[in-house]
């Protein structure tokens, strides 16, 4: 049965990463729910925003599956750009479109994980003081709903480059999200806290850039393998990636890059026919 996770949050769960500055990442044994059903994983998972790219979720899911050979793992994809904690309430609107986008994964699925990145929208001293609470409603709600009370939750920190961008006066009180992230996660079970100690971000200082963004799933991943905080880079992280790119293509796999191009008008119907036959061979 399908491993799934859920993923949600606001953008920089959803991906922003600009799709061409990294290689992309293929694998048929990982899948992203599309109308209620599974379909091979492909950049962007969301598409919340027309600007929406790569995110954390693809590398997280390689390094999974790497761990889980014959196994497939399915991303359930319901972040949303620009949000709060108050969009994120319950009964809202974004609450209840995770509840059964999940649900229906369920279907065919083993929810397996809740994958969260948020808090962009909350980085002010009132907001912030209120945080803990209002995540941990929301938390034990889905986790009600979902049949899920012991299902590891994954949270991330917020970027330290927030206060440099752009928009950096309204991040000034950003540290104090990332604190009560991370005490949420010392003071809960089954809830564990990734750093973003030394990621990047796009030219808006607002978003992580894609690089930066496979290594945060790494080390969400690290965190969902031992059930531990990450609080730290971890070691060899550009190694680690490599790994995942450097994978051997599966026929399927080549095939299905090449139907993209195709569908897409990357290739012409003859250099399709040709690649085609290259690979049955």
């Amino acid at each position: 049965m399908i491993q799934s996770f859920l993923l949600i949050g606001q953008s920089n769960m959803a991906g922003r990463g600009i799709p061409d500055s990294v290689p992309p990442i293929i694998n048929e044994s990982i899948k992203m729910l599309r109308n209620g059903r599974w379909q091979i994983m492909a950049e962007p998972i969301h598409n919340d925003r027309p600007m929406a790219g790569v995110g954390l979720a693809s590398s997280f899911a390689a390094s999974w599956h790497a761990d889980h050979i014959g196994e497939e793992i399915g991303l359930i994809p319901c972040a949303d750009g620009g949000t709060s904690l108050n969009d994120w309430q319950v009964g809202g609107a974004l609450f209840d479109h995770a509840i059964f986008q999940a649900k229906l994964a369920q279907r065919s699925s083993q929810l397996t994980g809740i994958l969260w990145h948020q808090g962009e929208n909350d980085s002010s001293i009132e907001l912030a003081a209120k945080y803990g609470e209002k995540f941990d409603s929301i938390v034990n709600e889905l986790r009600k709903q979902l049949g899920a009370p012991e299902v590891p939750l994954i949270i991330g920190a917020i970027g330290d480059f927030l206060p440099y961008g752009l928009f950096g006066a309204h991040f000034n009180d950003y540290h104090l999200v990332n604190s009560a992230l991370q005490k949420y996660a010392a003071s809960h079970n089954n809830c564990n806290f990734v750093s973003a100690k030394g990621l990047t971000a796009n030219e808006d200082q607002i978003h992580f850039n894609a690089s930066s963004l496979r290594k945060f799933g790494l080390r969400y991943y690290q965190a969902f393998l031992n059930a531990a905080d990450v609080t730290e880079a971890l070691p060899d992280e550009d190694g680690l990636l490599g790994k995942i790119y450097g994978r051997e293509l599966s026929p399927n796999e080549k095939k299905f890059i090449l139907d993209v191009n195709f569908a897409s008008g990357k290739i012409s119907l003859s250099e399709f026919q040709h690649q085609l036959k290259l690979i049955d061979k």
